[in-house]
């Protein structure tokens, strides 16, 4: 079976996404689909340095990247329509990851045009609070563009449970599976030393640091963490709040404002996007995890924090009440009082925010592990794949190979 992933964008600053897009095709390879990525080399303002419209081997997958049009946050891509045109119909499932987005319009409309059944992950674009926000461009663009897409897919994949409850209201007749993002439990056996974290945030050596991972965005809650963490610091005066994420829209301003408005700026950092062994390291250096949002679709820092062992406080926008079930985490509502008190209540009761972090561990390894998933998946795309032979789709197929820029063929090496 050969699938088809398609993502606007993998560029770091771009969160959670970005991370899961990439790991989902390694698990999938891993497991015997032949899988392909295309993105584009969108990175905020700025493109990727990477090669432009070629096959880039990653052992499990390939990814091949194109350029943008024109340097938005919409991604249009001429060379990456062209090649859809072109290729779409190679592949027995299509695999769209993102809404709002050209990369992902352009697909789901040559997938209905050549009858290639496709699967759609909006990964928390449908929430109320996210359809709420910039609320009349989204209706417009939806009713036009993404609703028929969703009326006709194979499958809308959601996140949870709870994200499948939140779009009853939009009256979407198309299959739905619940699928969650997940983990690569490999990164996460062997804790990296919080050392390398102290290394280059030495003022913060000695803090009791409470941890924020995620986007600098105004869904992520900031707004109530602020007034929350206000009251911590007040009975806590040790405690330093780490937040650790990009800013790709220049949102940082706005949440120190926040910070300053509550009297508790100086005990907050600001780190920036934090990746490779400098994120596991401040998990390490951690001692309680914090998600204060109002929508997600399934946060994957919620599943990296429980990871590594940390005693979390989510709200219910991270629709993962199966934590809380679990006494795994500490769910509240998006409220500031409701966060600052279940964050004191862990501080003043450590023996059982440890039981909490032991549990949330195992918990996520049990049930929330990439190869997991990866089994789910599959078993979708084979109820739902035309795999028809090649040569019975187009004469451009023939022997598995692709077309490059130029016109030369690159074969599939890493599945012959």
């Amino acid at each position: 079976m050969k699938v088809l992933i398609v993502v606007p964008a993998i560029a770091p600053l771009y969160g959670g996404t970005s991370k899961l897009a990439i790991e989902l095709a390694e698990a999938l390879g891993e497991s015997g689909v032949e899988v392909d990525l295309i993105t584009t080399d969108a990175d905020g303002k700025h493109s990727l340095d990477v090669p432009i419209e070629n096959w880039i081997d990653q052992g499990a997958y390939r990814i091949r990247y194109f350029a943008r049009s024109i340097r938005n946050e919409f991604k249009l891509s001429y060379s990456l329509t062209r090649w859809l045109w072109q290729h779409i119909q190679d592949y027995d499932v299509v695999h769209l990851i993102s809404l709002f987005t050209y990369p992902i319009a352009i697909a789901h409309w040559l997938c209905r045009l050549r009858g290639i059944p496709y699967v759609i992950n909006p990964q928390g674009m449908l929430e109320p609070w996210a359809m709420e926000y910039k609320a009349w461009k989204k209706q417009i663009y939806y009713n036009l563009i993404e609703k028929p897409a969703l009326q006709r897919t194979s499958t809308i994949q959601m996140l949870s449970q709870a994200e499948a409850d939140g779009i009853r209201s939009l009256n979407l007749q198309a299959p739905i599976l619940i699928s969650p993002n997940g983990i690569d439990q490999r990164e996460f056996e062997t804790p990296i030393e919080a050392e390398i974290f102290y290394q280059q945030f030495e003022s913060l050596r000695g803090k009791t640091l409470i941890l924020f991972l995620g986007r600098v965005d105004p869904k992520k809650g900031l707004d109530l963490l602020a007034p929350a963490f206000s009251q911590v610091h007040q009975q806590f005066p040790n405690t330093h709040l780490v937040i650790a994420g990009p800013d790709n829209i220049n949102f940082q301003p706005t949440a120190e404002h926040y910070f300053e408005q509550s009297g508790c700026r100086e005990a907050v950092t600001f780190t920036g996007m934090l990746t490779g062994a400098l994120k596991y390291a401040v998990l390490s250096a951690s001692t309680l995890y914090v998600a204060p949002s109002y929508s997600e679709g399934f946060s994957l820092s919620v599943l990296e924090g429980m990871a590594a062992g940390l005693p979390c406080v989510i709200t219910t926008g991270c629709n993962f009440p199966e934590a809380g079930n679990a006494q795994a985490a500490t769910i509240v509502d998006p409220d500031a009082d409701q966060i600052a008190c279940a964050l004191i209540t862990l501080l003043l009761n450590q023996d059982t925010a440890q039981q909490m972090g032991d549990r949330a561990r195992h918990l996520i390894f049990d049930h929330y592990t990439w190869a997991q998933i990866a089994a789910q998946l599959i078993q979708t795309y084979s109820g739902i794949s035309h795999v028809t032979p090649c040569l019975q789709r187009t004469a451009s197929c023939s022997d598995a190979r692709d077309q490059d820029a130029h016109g030369n063929y690159a074969s599939h090496s890493h599945l012959q």
